[in-house]
């Protein structure tokens, strides 16, 4: 079950940034734009997978991965679940917002986010996958 989707213009902030105001103001950005959608409702309290995908510009950017997934789960800590340690998978994507899709099947708002045409975050909070079968 899907239990958030959202998208917020602009860049993400990496964790490393020196700039500890922007990394603030990010973190702020994101957990309103979750708050909104949320909307007063508890914390879950079952194992969760985060996806979190740049669409930017140009062909790569110079972001490591997990610095830049780390400003959103703390974000969304304790308003979407109460606690990151919840998070048993985690999907983080980098792609250029150039890049050709399969329109087919996804969700409005990540198509309407496509529509808006500025590189943007998408982020989706559900239920995690079976741990039955080992990865690999």
């Amino acid at each position: 079950m899907t239990y958030l989707e959202i998208t917020i213009v602009g860049p993400p902030v990496s964790h490393q940034s020196k700039n500890k105001s922007k990394l603030l103001a990010w973190k702020n950005e994101v957990r309103s734009a979750a708050a909104t959608e949320w909307q007063r409702n508890p914390p879950l309290k079952v194992p969760l997978q985060v996806i979190v995908a740049y669409y930017h510009e140009g062909p790569e950017i110079r972001l490591d991965n997990d610095n830049f997934v780390k400003p959103i789960q703390d974000a969304l800590n304790q308003l979407i679940y109460e606690d990151d340690r919840q998070l048993t998978d985690t999907i983080i994507r980098k792609t250029s917002i150039d890049t050709a899709i399969v329109a087919r099947g996804k969700s409005a708002v990540l198509l309407a986010a496509f529509a808006h045409g500025e590189p943007f975050v998408h982020i989706v909070v559900r239920d995690a996958p079976s741990h039955a079968n080992p990865v690999g």
